[in-house]
């Protein structure tokens, strides 16, 4: 079992920055690849980014490419997103989500375990 728990999230204006944080606990952290989904009221859960094991690959949706980063310390079992610049379609529910080995398609279904969520809402 893993558990994970996301902290960060708030009101923010337009244009300001937030980071996410995702914990982790049970099993070997760094050997799960991580990614970041949010969902929006009325919307499926999508994709944010996504990253390997090591953190060297990493992947982002072309929407917040340049603005966001994705990040992790395995020495700390901790997964981030600098998030800047945000926009206030980008108000959702973010969650961290982990999967053993290799992240394949980054289809929700894929995921093994996730977080309970943290609202990040920007306001115009």
């Amino acid at each position: 079992q893993v558990q994970l728990v996301e902290s960060g999230g708030g009101l923010v204006q337009a244009g300001g920055s937030l980071r996410l944080s995702c914990a982790a606990s049970g099993r070997t952290f760094s050997s799960y690849a991580m990614a970041w989904f949010r969902q929006a009221p009325g919307k499926e859960r999508a994709l944010v980014a996504r990253l390997s094991r090591s953190g060297v690959s990493t992947y982002y949706v072309d929407s917040v490419k340049g603005r966001f980063t994705i990040s992790r310390d395995n020495a700390k079992n901790t997964m981030y997103l600098q998030m800047s610049n945000l926009k206030p379609e980008e108000t959702a529910v973010y969650y961290c989500a982990a999967k053993y080995f290799s992240i394949v398609s980054g289809d929700p279904g894929e995921f093994d375990y996730w977080g309970q969520g943290t609202q990040v809402t920007v306001s115009s």
